[in-house]
């Protein structure tokens, strides 16, 4: 049974609420089975029988953790960085994914070049931000395992847990040479994804993620009186990793009359387009777009589709450059493969996979200094 897709990179955020998928869609799909051609099933049964038989200890034998290791080898063959094997109990922890409320420690995690989970963003009063976590610091383990080599999901899923229980992390901070244990109890996080704040005459507003109540928080800040009599908007997605793309294409329609937003193509070049879907609320005003090197996948269909449109000014830098969308296969015995299954394009039909998406300007203030660059930006405009 197909459900929404999501494009993007999972989110580690409070109880690390998961940012990947497509984090723009990435395609959920839940099928009993996954068959491909040419699978030589007497090859993998030969070699299960030799284990069977001759290992020294066979005491040792676990069938299903051998069958679920040689899926997870499969998996990993593909060598595709957003491609992977999820046990019973690490598939059953992403089905909180982008839900409104969870728990856990209220950090969102991406990947930094050397495949090494970062923190990118900590929420404000929550157990990270109490605990000393800071963005740009990296996870080097989680209760004494190493998370050399493993996907975001996979981290969030050994520091998810339940509420008011600890967690155990190995932190390198990023002014440090040595790594710090920090111990967190995990909390029941409820962020909202949209917040807002006038700078002046200029609307900024910041969409961390793309979640289900996404549009629905955006929309309410658009309505709000201050924002109505704006004379420009700041949309910042610096470190939003993606989420829902309906979600997505709903937000752009708030700023795009008609036209396609996003094109997905599959593995057999067939292509479907999701197009401007309008839901009563709509703005022209002047706008500037912040993104980021963490800006990735929904953030990028966004900011690439205003591009394209010429609806907005992008500054900052290239974004993550996660053009794909996946899709979840789920198994029998309850685990899944998680398996990249397209490219996205933008309406110009740009494909961004390991590109991203070139801002108009660059920028290199960060932070609250490239906000009031923005702020610059939009009123020398309208001189």
């Amino acid at each position: 049974m197909r459900k929404s897709f999501k494009i993007g990179l999972l989110i580690l955020v409070a109880v690390l609420l998961l940012s990947t998928a497509f984090a723009a869609g990435c395609l959920a799909s839940f099928n009993t089975s996954v068959g491909r051609p040419g699978l030589n099933i007497d090859l993998i049964n030969q070699a299960w029988t030799i284990i069977r038989k001759d290992y020294v200890q066979p005491e040792k034998i676990d069938s299903t953790v051998l069958t679920q290791g040689a899926i997870e080898g499969m998996v990993r063959s593909v060598d595709d960085p957003y491609s992977y094997y999820l046990n019973p109990s690490e598939y059953k922890l992403t089905q909180g994914d982008f839900a409104s409320s969870f728990g856990g420690i209220g950090a969102t995690v991406s990947m930094n070049k050397d495949k090494q989970p970062i923190i990118v963003h900590v929420l404000p009063n929550s157990p990270a931000e109490k605990a000393g976590l800071k963005s740009n610091d990296i996870i080097l383990a989680v209760n004494e395992k190493s998370t050399q080599d493993l996907k975001t999901d996979q981290v969030v899923g050994l520091v998810r847990g339940e509420i008011g229980t600890k967690v155990k992390l190995l932190i390198l901070h990023e002014v440090d040479t040595q790594p710090v244990d920090i111990e967190i109890v995990r909390a029941e996080i409820n962020p909202a994804s949209v917040e807002f704040h006038m700078e002046g005459d200029i609307a900024y507003i910041q969409i961390s993620n793309f979640h289900a109540k996404t549009n629905e928080e955006f929309r309410k800040a658009l309505a709000a009186p201050e924002v109505k009599n704006a004379k420009g908007i700041i949309l910042d997605l610096r470190d939003n990793p993606g989420g829902y793309v309906n979600v997505v294409v709903d937000i752009a329609s708030n700023f795009i009359k008609e036209g396609v937003i996003i094109t997905l193509r599959d593995n057999a070049g067939q292509t479907r387009s999701n197009s401007v879907t309008p839901n009563g609320v709509f703005t022209d005003l002047p706008m500037v777009v912040l993104v980021n090197q963490y800006s990735a996948s929904g953030s990028e269909v966004l900011s690439g589709a205003l591009q394209d449109y010429g609806r907005a000014t992008i500054a900052g830098t290239v974004t993550f450059g996660k053009g794909s969308y996946d899709s979840f296969f789920q198994l029998p015995d309850g685990s899944a493969i998680y398996l990249t299954t397209g490219r996205w394009l933008t309406p110009k039909g740009r494909e961004i996979e390991g590109k991203g998406i070139t801002p108009d300007i660059v920028i290199t203030e960060t932070g609250d200094a490239g906000t009031k660059w923005a702020v610059d930006y939009l009123h020398q405009a309208k001189h």
